[in-house]
């Protein structure tokens, strides 16, 4: 089995400070060290210079820290090398937070400080308390989202609670305002009580129009989403599900164009019947999908598997009553023999490039599990006519930062009450549409992350939806 090559990343970058000798190869000798012990110079700058020494800042690009500290530490043995501080740009990046809050109102003087505080802002409270739906208008509630969780499934670290997990909440906050221009908060909560979960974010709610929960472990994300979209009049939408459902669906379209296949015609086969593989599937579905076979750790998700006729799991019961039309039983393996589309959703290495090439022809695979996909791409790719991962190091990844900006910049602009699935859809419809079928290639199925329009064609679509 081939295992997927950890490439140099700008996420294991480090930037050295160091004192060399100024010979004329003392340059060429650092970036050939460096590439020697597998690391990538990406910036050298010379701070100072004397006679016979100079004073360099290298950032370089490594695999992981250990491996980091092996390129210090061949760096180090240079002849004439002095290293001095080594700085991890990924922590600085993070010092004091990714986030800040700042006044939209200038208060220069007491008249500022009337019209922003008291007394001035009484008379707004009073209105709002008249009229309730003011607060959209007057306050910071149209444009505000809360990012919930409680730190137990945070990317592939698990559960590491609510301090651990806010770095990764503050950077979905920062992807809120840099791609849809939304006000979103962490809100880490300490507590893996579904209930108590429910009860404080119903509290939070009135500040917000919108609740992006995130990171919270199966099954009991779908209990807190369901309860909190029965209980709230504003929408709540666990972006680890239906992102992610929503750029397979996009991608998997235009897939489909370039095999010359339709979604109703195709078999499925997914593996991972988690928060992401159950709202795949369910979107699939909705979308036309006819023949989906789900499989997890215990092998294909059928009707009469002694675990789901036990009751073991009710989510999972579900999803075995919606799929599985032709009673398929077994391995993953022996369910993908003639499949058309691979989708996994699951976790790393469990299928070889051989296990593809009983997959029908013009076979699609979409092998998600990051950061090591559930097959190795390249393997993939000599049986399979479309490849994609979740890794940006791989053409077409799948990424759920392409849509959630949109769909809630979409949802606060129709002041929206709720998430359907066919709003999911349209979004879906609208992400594939970015890229157009005279640029579509079995390398170009989904668009850049940075396309300049992306967010607001997902969120026009997304709003239109919404009001009708």
């Amino acid at each position: 089995m081939k295992y997927v090559t950890v490439q140099p990343s700008v996420s294991n970058s480090i930037t050295i400070r160091l004192s060399l000798p100024a010979r004329p190869t003392a340059v060429s000798e650092l970036t050939s060290t460096v590439d020697e012990a597998g690391g990538l110079v990406t910036g050298l700058d010379v701070t100072s210079s004397e006679t016979n020494r100079m004073a360099v800042d290298v950032t370089i690009a490594a695999r992981d820290p250990q491996h980091a500290d092996h390129v210090v530490g061949m760096i180090a043995d240079i002849a004439g090398v002095e290293i001095g501080k080594v700085s991890d740009r990924t922590f600085l990046a993070h010092l004091g937070g990714k986030l800040s809050i700042e006044s939209k109102v200038p208060i220069r003087n007491r008249d500022d400080l009337s019209l922003v505080y008291t007394p001035g802002v009484a008379r707004v409270c009073m209105d709002i308390a008249a009229h309730p739906e003011n607060a959209r208008r007057l306050t910071i509630k149209r444009n505000t989202v809360a990012v919930v969780t409680d730190g137990t499934a945070v990317l592939g670290l698990g559960d590491i609670g609510p301090l651990a997990a806010m770095p990764v909440m503050e950077g979905k906050a920062a992807l809120f305002k840099r791609f849809a221009d939304i006000d979103a908060f962490p809100i880490c909560l300490d507590t893996k009580d579904p209930d108590e979960i429910v009860r404080t974010v119903k509290a939070l709610a009135p500040v917000f129009a919108g609740i992006n929960l995130e990171d919270i472990s199966a099954p009991r994300c779908f209990e807190i989403e369901h309860r909190l979209r029965k209980e709230l009049d504003i929408p709540v939408f666990h972006d680890d599900q239906h992102g992610t459902a929503v750029v397979v669906l996009a991608a998997l379209t235009n897939a489909l164009k370039v095999v010359d296949k339709k979604l109703a015609d195709v078999r499925i086969v997914q593996c991972g019947a988690g928060a992401a593989g159950t709202a795949i599937t369910r979107l699939l579905l909705h979308a036309g999908a006819r023949d989906v076979v789900v499989a997890d750790i215990h092998g294909v998700v059928s009707r009469d598997r002694d675990d789901i006729v036990a009751g073991e799991n009710p989510s999972l019961a579900a999803l075995a009553r919606d799929t599985n039309p032709r009673g398929v039983s077994g391995t993953l393996q022996e369910a993908l023999v003639g499949a058309d589309v691979f989708v996994g959703a699951s976790g790393p290495n469990i299928l070889t490039g051989q296990d593809i090439s009983t997959m029908g022809h013009d076979a699609i695979v979409f092998a998600l599990a990051n950061p090591v996909p559930e097959v190795a791409p390249d393997e993939a790719a000599q049986y399979a006519a479309v490849v994609a991962t979740g890794r940006s190091d791989f053409a077409n990844q799948i990424n759920n930062v392409l849509v959630f900006p949109g769909i809630f910049r979409g949802l606060l602009d129709a002041a929206a009450s709720k998430v359907t699935e066919s709003l999911l859809q349209a979004a879906a419809i609208a992400l594939a549409a970015v890229v157009p079928d005279d640029q579509l290639n079995p390398t170009y199925i989904i668009p850049s992350v940075f396309h300049p329009d992306l967010s607001k064609i997902i969120a026009a679509a997304v709003s239109r939806a919404a009001r009708e």
